[in-house]
């Protein structure tokens, strides 16, 4: 068993993906595959997100014991407190312990389908540093919370955003994983304002590849994450020719976790939607390349020397 904040702040960056539990026939199958062909990079750990509302709770906890005991690779749950009430979040925990699953990312939720406002069960917890207790109080967890470099979408302002985030940090997490973001600049920028008020764990980025044109405008609108004008503008170019849009989505992609790993970032947390092709490429270029063999932390001091026996 594994605990992945253990993983962090030694003289290697962790490598991670994130992938969704499928719906149908067909997404099973092409999970499988990606599943089977991102294996053998050996990544640190692999993390499973639930569906708007809590939709694929069960299928999210199936989803981590399959990959942990069938394809030996550590695993990680996200875990929401929307759409159950304390109670029925306890059921589903110690389904979660039960099946030998260590770490677990801690989230408020995304409203139910249909609804536009995030709305506390009856019995439920309103707020995600509310979850971060219960698990830090009652369970053995490594705990893991999101962050946003451009800021949460229903935050009143950046500096409310944060103080959010250090009550999440103060309750118990270990780790935080970023929400995707496309210009560098926004998360050591983010960290510098982090580390400002207090919050001192490790903050990895997290990386989605552009891989489609219309996958551009999707992404922007449902997270507010922006993209730099000489990137949108080279992507339209190619807007017409998928697999250029691609090839460029993969270049860029790696050149950003190149330069994230130089300065220091502890590791990559790449989202998959549970395709190989892109993170394969990227993740196997970064290997050869090393950017992070002379890099600093976003703190000024050197990553940890690899300890000699």
């Amino acid at each position: 068993m594994t605990r992945i904040v253990d993983l962090l702040g030694g003289a290697e960056p962790t490598f991670s993906f994130e992938f969704f539990p499928p719906k149908t026939p067909e997404g099973e199958a092409n999970f499988e595959q990606a599943l089977h062909e991102l294996a053998p990079l050996a990544p640190s750990f692999v993390s499973v997100t639930y569906g708007a509302g809590g939709t694929t709770r069960e299928k999210t906890v199936e989803t981590v014991r399959h990959i942990k005991d069938e394809i030996g690779l550590e695993a990680m749950a996200h875990f929401t407190c929307v759409g159950a009430t304390v109670d029925e979040l306890r059921v589903t925990l110690e389904e979660i312990r039960e099946a030998g699953i260590e770490n677990v990312l801690a989230l408020r939720g995304d409203p139910p389908r249909g609804q536009s406002e995030w709305v506390a069960s009856d019995g439920g917890l309103e707020f995600s540093h509310q979850l971060v207790s219960l698990l830090r109080e009652d369970y053995d967890f490594s705990i893991s919370a999101a962050c946003f470099p451009e800021t949460h979408i229903h935050a009143v302002s950046p500096e409310d955003d944060l103080r959010y985030l250090k009550a999440k940090v103060d309750a118990g997490v270990d780790y935080l994983i970023t929400q995707l973001f496309f210009d560098n600049e926004l998360y050591f920028d983010f960290v510098a304002r982090a580390r400002a008020i207090g919050i001192d764990v490790p903050i990895i980025p997290g990386i989605m590849p552009i891989t489609g044109y219309g996958q551009i405008a999707k992404i922007t609108s449902m997270c507010g994450a922006t993209m730099p004008e000489h990137v949108l503008s080279e992507l339209d170019a190619r807007q017409d020719d998928p697999r250029a849009v691609a090839d460029l989505g993969v270049s860029y992609a790696t050149m950003q976790c190149a330069d994230l790993l130089a300065k220091g970032a502890p590791g990559i947390h790449f989202c998959t939607l549970n395709r190989s092709p892109a993170t394969r490429s990227i993740l196997s270029t970064l290997r050869l390349w090393r950017p992070w063999d002379t890099a600093a932390t976003g703190l000024g001091e050197p990553r940890k020397p690899p300890v000699v026996a």
